[in-house]
């Protein structure tokens, strides 16, 4: 089905897929594990590695052999029908009102933490942002993943530098002993770090525009999570290193602090960019593959605008109808001055939603240990699920509501 370019290779994926998963939580979440769970963090960043591990597996898997541009609506049609596929497309779309607007505003703080900006300032920093990552997208995935690749250098290179500077040695770790690690902390501390492996979703929907999408893409998402995986990680030993957490400062603030103690306050110039970079990066691929998303579903529709490729092979109409939703969201959360923080729990019950029904298909389409993986995997999100608690209610509501408002002609084609 895909016309889409094929020219993504086994580092431009890696760089994608890590910077998705960095984004907005590298200068925020180690210090927030920290707060949590203390030294037992550094134990925690494995577990969560090792528990995410089947789900990223699974999504190999699928991507391996079912390869398409609609992602988790492609997996899910395939094992439950295309009326399923619909609503799990359309649940996916449902962050776009909060998710990106939220994400903007994350790294627009950035720019307030060096220049002081008011919120009319943010704004335009936000709607800069958005034009950004539409001129990205009317060009090729390649060229989002070339300067996400540079992003995920920097990142890492800035977590390097922290240890260079600040004398840590690995031998030195101060490693709590296993008898000694509170479990109720640890689960504390994973709730919120689950959060920084929210992407892989995201990342399905580019498994189309690899040279090699059965060998490369499995390599890119393993090779990419493992990576975000050991910069937390980092981020987090530096965090404890300096004792950079607790209730006296902003999470995000920690990493930029940490920064200025041991370069200069002329530093922090450079820790707010690649912050804003970061942030940049997860708000690009999550609006690329939305908009892959939409043209993937209007294919039901050869003849809609939303259905066609650009010159460069982009779905550019369909970009310009996700960034001009979260152009209009923006402003409106904006002008009412909406929380964010609450909503964001709410959509994140949504994507562990979406990580079930599609680890669901995987046990369905999948075989011997991918399916065995993909088991595990729904077994982990029926569990996070009870973590969030009432508030998954939202996502489940939201479930509901999608399948009764489904237009009875498309419920009907779908069940054909």
């Amino acid at each position: 089905m895909s016309g889409l370019k094929q020219e993504l290779g086994l580092v431009q994926g890696v760089g994608l897929l890590s910077t998705s998963l960095l984004g907005t939580g590298v200068f925020a979440v180690p210090a927030l594990a920290a707060q949590l769970a203390q030294g037992d963090s550094l134990w925690a960043w494995p577990l969560l590695i090792a528990l995410v591990f089947p789900i990223a597996i699974a999504f190999a898997a699928l991507g391996r052999h079912f390869p398409s541009a609609g992602g988790a609506a492609h997996f899910v049609a395939m094992a439950f029908g295309p009326r399923m596929g619909k609503v799990t497309a359309w649940l996916f779309l449902s962050v776009i009102p909060v998710g990106l607007p939220a994400a903007l505003q994350i790294a627009a703080g950035f720019w307030q933490s060096t220049l002081g900006w008011s919120a009319g300032g943010l704004l335009l920093v936000e709607i800069a942002t958005l034009l950004l990552i539409w001129l990205l997208g009317t060009r090729s995935a390649g060229s989002s993943a070339n300067i996400q690749t540079l992003i995920a250098v920097l990142v890492v290179a800035l977590v390097a530098a922290i240890w260079w500077k600040g004398d840590i040695e690995p031998a030195e770790i101060p490693w709590p002993a296993l008898g000694d690690v509170a479990p109720g902390n640890m689960f504390r501390a994973l709730a919120v770090m689950f959060w920084c492996f929210v992407g892989l979703e995201a990342f399905a929907h580019l498994a189309t525009e690899f040279r090699n999408s059965a060998r490369d893409f499995p390599r890119a998402l393993l090779l990419g999570m493992l990576l975000a995986g050991l910069v937390y990680w980092g981020g987090t030993v530096a965090v404890l290193h300096f004792h950079a957490y607790g209730a006296h400062q902003a999470a995000a603030a920690s990493l930029p602090g940490i920064v200025v103690q041991l370069f200069g306050q002329h530093a922090l110039w450079v820790a707010c960019i690649i912050g804003y970079l970061a942030c940049f990066a997860s708000v690009n691929i999550y609006t690329q593959s939305f908009a892959r998303m939409v043209w993937s579903q209007a294919q039901s529709k050869p003849h809609s605008a939303l259905a066609r490729l650009s010159s460069a092979q982009t779905p550019v109409n369909a970009l310009s109808l996700v960034v001009g939703c979260c152009l209009l969201f923006t402003l409106l959360i904006y002008m009412l001055d909406l929380p964010l923080d609450t909503l964001l729990v709410y959509a994140n019950g949504i994507f562990v939603l979406i990580y079930l029904l599609c680890m669901l298909a995987g046990c369905r389409l999948l075989a011997g240990r991918s399916r065995l993986m993909a088991l595990v995997g729904a077994l982990l999100c029926v569990l996070l699920l009870v973590i969030i608690g009432w508030k998954s209610a939202y996502a489940l509501a939201m479930f509901a509501l999608i399948w009764l408002l489904l237009p009875r002609r498309a419920r009907v084609r779908a069940e054909q």
